[in-house]
């Protein structure tokens, strides 16, 4: 279980503390008390992983070799049907006002109605031999796929990644026709975007509700669909994904796993935790031999930069570790991909806890889990490229290195 963004650093506002570690979180802590603890860099010591790289480094895939950048995994996670040769985009509907500024870059974080303007984009005829297919994915989330002959991934962002800013242009990364050719129709889509958008039913209601209107796209992320040995070719595991966002449940697509929705689950502070929990356990009584979880509430909190919702929701999510450690011979790992503190309000290189629960494990002294506590435990540090072996290894899986 992949708690999204739960490690932080240390704030004034909490004398010192960080918010794992005022949270109320028994059933974590009791987790702690009985397994055994250590802290884990999810890609290496330092490096400022995205969700994506990090979850491919913790489901043991080298993302230096493997990632070719997020579009392709969150097209895959909302169900569209990629293929080599496409190019794939994340994008945010965002909200644009008349003079181009970008005002709001998650269009209020919208909930409703995006499958309705995500239909006045798909299919948008742009360039002769190109199609355009879009599809929303959860909340302000969106995937673009380019399909058609000489194009390439070597483009830049339109997101300018701050309100105030006009859509940065997208540009070339290198000297090729196909390069300029695939940012000369993101612009233009960029550009039209807005101008099929902007008077949108969906988007004139919110407008008179008062709520950001969802008036343009912004493409990043590109990627080409790579090419990944399936997980239960890997490892020889049956495995089963429950996540919230497009991305994680693009992972688990192209890695070969079953994906499994739980219903409400928006990937904010707002999902149904108690749905996702029933999920889990009715997911854990099914055939399956691994299960991976994302859980995402705690990282939207920290991109935003408010303090009490990430502390409440880590303190909400703490019941849904509470009825997975009852279940029974099974090794439950419990850590985050990256760290998503207040202060900095993005991803950080800092390591996040790990917890491992399960039979005949050598117990440590930890007692309640956060990022210092858990640094003192018995697995001490390791990379996210180890977690897989540890499994292997404790659910006696592993195939022996020598003689």
């Amino acid at each position: 279980m992949i708690i999204d963004g739960m490690a932080d650093r240390p704030l004034e506002e909490l004398g010192g503390k960080t918010p794992l570690e005022v949270a109320n979180t028994p059933n974590m802590d009791q987790m702690a008390k009985i397994g055994i603890n250590g802290i884990m860099d999810p890609i290496k010591p330092g490096i400022r992983p995205g969700s994506d790289t990090s979850h491919l480094s913790i489901l043991g895939y080298d993302p230096y070799q493997v990632y070719t950048g997020r579009g392709p995994f969150e097209a895959a996670g909302v169900g569209v049907e990629v293929r080599p040769g496409d190019i794939a985009f994340r994008c945010n509907f965002s909200t644009s006002d008349e003079d181009g500024i970008i005002i709001d870059r998650r269009a209020g974080r919208i909930r409703e109605g995006t499958s309705l303007i995500a239909q006045k984009i798909n299919g948008i005829n742009l360039e002769p031999g190109v199609e355009v297919i879009f599809k929303e994915s959860t909340g302000h989330r969106a995937v673009l796929v380019l399909r058609g002959e000489g194009l390439s991934d070597q483009v830049s962002d339109a997101d300018p990644k701050h309100e105030g800013k006009v859509p940065k242009e997208i540009v070339a990364l290198d000297d090729s026709e196909e390069a300029q050719k695939t940012a000369r129709i993101l612009n233009e889509l960029v550009k039209t975007s807005y101008e099929v958008l902007k008077d949108h039913p969906v988007n004139l209601e919110r407008m008179k509700n008062k709520e950001n209107p969802a008036n343009i796209i912004l493409p990043r992320g590109a990627g080409a669909v790579p090419e990944v040995q399936p997980f239960h070719e890997k490892y020889g595991l049956k495995a089963a994904c429950i996540a919230e966002t497009g991305l994680i449940l693009g992972i688990g697509k192209i890695t070969g796993m079953d994906l499994i929705e739980a219903e409400g689950a928006t990937g904010g502070i707002d999902t149904d935790l108690n749905s996702i929990g029933r999920c889990i356990m009715d997911t854990a009584t099914r055939n399956y031999d691994f299960i991976l979880i994302n859980i995402d509430g705690a990282d939207e909190s920290g991109h935003d930069g408010i303090l009490k919702e990430k502390v409440d929701f880590l303190t909400r999510v703490d019941s849904v570790i509470g009825q997975v450690m009852q279940l029974e011979d099974v090794i439950f790992i419990l850590t985050a991909d990256h760290s998503t503190p207040i202060s900095i309000m993005d991803h950080t290189g800092d390591p996040v806890p790990l917890i491992i629960k399960g039979p005949a494990l050598r117990v440590d002294d930890v007692e309640q889990f956060s990022e210092r506590a858990a640094a003192k435990g018995g697995l001490c540090r390791i990379r996210g490229s180890d977690v897989m072996n540890i499994v292997m290894d404790l659910t006696n899986r592993a195939t022996k290195f020598g003689a």
